[in-house]
């Protein structure tokens, strides 16, 4: 650790401002990695459930009865891309284009409302259909799954809103750049978890 001159009259040493956000971002990233531990196990625990319960179907309708794999494909579509674009924002950011950053933010927060839109319309027309959570165990393992995944995005578009003010306020301080980049984490972890999501229930369910 670098020292620089004390002021006359002070009785500490004066260290340069740059290591002490070091130090800041490197506590804010550890704790943001155990969070991101801790919800893969609670996808953990929602696919086991459904691993357990996907095949529950109380002489009900299956997936293979329920699920339209080309609506899903598009909205899964939708969340890759939000993926990419989060990426140009985040290079955009170690160019310090502040405007760029906005822009690509707003066209992921774009896409991701998008697959929210999409995937709230295939939870009305399961319902409308008689297919509600109450009616097997498959249902409801599904509606719990794919529900707490949108929970997610939902929050993360909150949180990218939020930053997008932060940003056109402050600017790509070192504080504004920590949050993105934590963001950046929680946007593609969400991104891996859809691919099981989309894998694991709809690919997979859709031939049983």
């Amino acid at each position: 650790m670098h020292e620089v001159t004390a002021p006359p009259g002070a009785t500490a040493p004066v260290f340069y401002e740059q290591e002490e956000h070091a130090h800041g971002d490197g506590g804010t990233l550890l704790g943001f990695w155990l969070y991101l531990m801790s919800d893969c196990l609670i996808f953990a625990v929602l696919f086991a459930c459904y691993g357990v319960l996907g095949r529950n179907y109380a002489a009900g309708p299956s997936g293979a009865e329920l699920f339209d794999l080309k609506l899903v494909a598009l909205n899964t579509s939708l969340l890759l891309l939000s993926s990419i674009t989060y990426g140009f924002a985040m290079l955009k950011m170690e160019e310090e284009q502040v405007d760029a950053v906005l822009r690509w933010l707003a066209a992921t927060g774009v896409l991701g409302a998008g697959f929210l839109a999409i995937e709230f319309y295939e939870f009305a027309h399961l319902i409308h259909e008689g297919a509600t959570p109450q009616r097997s165990a498959f249902l409801s393992s599904f509606f719990l799954l794919v529900g707490t995944h949108g929970l997610h995005v939902t929050f993360g578009i909150i949180w990218l809103v939020t930053l997008m003010f932060q940003v056109r306020q402050h600017g790509l301080i070192a504080d504004n750049q920590r949050r993105l980049l934590c963001l950046s984490m929680f946007w593609h972890f969400l991104d891996v978890v859809w691919i099981g999501v989309f894998t694991f229930v709809y690919l997979m369910g859709a031939t049983r």
